[in-house]
């Protein structure tokens, strides 16, 4: 049996990976794949691939795509899911800001420098035409961080995922003044370059167990309920989700990832602009 650390986010595009391991798909191939949830996302899983602490990671685009360029010795094996991440950009529930507007020049709730709440605070500011520089930020590192430091006005606007952050505004705790689609793929999976030369043909079963599930995820009886329950949502939104969500079995495009790589460059997020071969294995 071969250990492979795996991390991603405890949110819905990642039951999948749950249902395989719960029956048994890995260990049937030899696989002891073992899942870390990572509720502070993004910049916390590349410091996880950076240390070792994880073999692969199921992460957003755009925050893989800059950390690789920063020197993290991983490649992006393969896009997971193909459509864009809603973000919901929220406030508190009693605040006086109303639109997206009134948000310019105030400070943004972040899990953690390089996350996706981060980067896209960034993509929010340039589709609204704000200076980039003048963006402030507050270290929040979870959900749990961004209500309190809402609650508390130590910061203005959180940007979230959407579906993730609705039990919060249907209780009362979040307003939601808009959203910001990501304009590309929002998750792939990463793996430590060290992983894929000694033990590609083990990441090669991998993806082919977990294409096989997201491919008939759908088609899965009751699978609105199950998500639902399981992660504290109403069916009907999950209904919703599920029409706006599509993974993918295939690797990142070279038009895909030079379009990120121009839009980070643009927003002064990463300095160069590094070859495809770089970033995609």
């Amino acid at each position: 049996m071969k250990t492979i650390k795996i991390a991603g986010v405890p949110e819905h595009f990642n039951l999948p990976w749950h249902l395989c391991i719960e029956n048994g798909e890995f260990e049937h191939a030899g696989i002891d794949l073992q899942w870390t949830d990572v509720p502070e996302g993004t910049g916390k899983m590349c410091e996880m691939l950076r240390n070792g602490e994880t073999d692969i990671a199921v992460i957003l685009s755009e925050g893989i795509v800059k950390d690789i360029i920063a020197g993290n010795n991983s490649k992006i094996v393969q896009v997971y899911v193909k459509t864009p991440l809603i973000w919901g950009i929220h406030v508190a529930a009693n605040s006086t800001y109303q639109t997206i507007a009134d948000l310019e020049n105030k400070k943004a709730a972040i899990s953690r420098m390089g996350s996706g709440s981060h980067l896209m605070s960034y993509v929010n500011a340039q589709n609204n035409n704000w200076d980039t520089n003048k963006l402030q930020f507050e270290i929040v590192n979870t959900i749990g961080g961004a209500v309190e430091a809402l609650t508390s006005a130590s910061a203005d606007y959180f940007m979230w995922e959407r579906f993730m952050t609705k039990p919060l505004v249907d209780n009362g705790t979040f307003r939601r003044v808009g959203d910001c689609p990501t304009p590309w793929p929002c998750f792939v999976i990463a793996v430590r370059n060290e992983v894929l030369e000694s033990q590609s043909h083990i990441i090669e079963q991998i993806l082919e167990i977990i294409n096989t599930t997201t491919e008939e995820f759908k088609m899965i009886p009751s699978i609105d309920r199950t998500l639902a329950s399981k992660y504290n949502q109403k069916t009907e939104d999950i209904q919703e989700w599920l029409k706006v969500t599509q993974w993918s079995q295939k690797q990142m495009d070279r038009k895909t990832l030079d379009k990120i790589q121009h839009q980070l460059f643009a927003l002064n997020i990463i300095e160069k602009i590094v070859p495809y071969e770089t970033i995609v294995k």
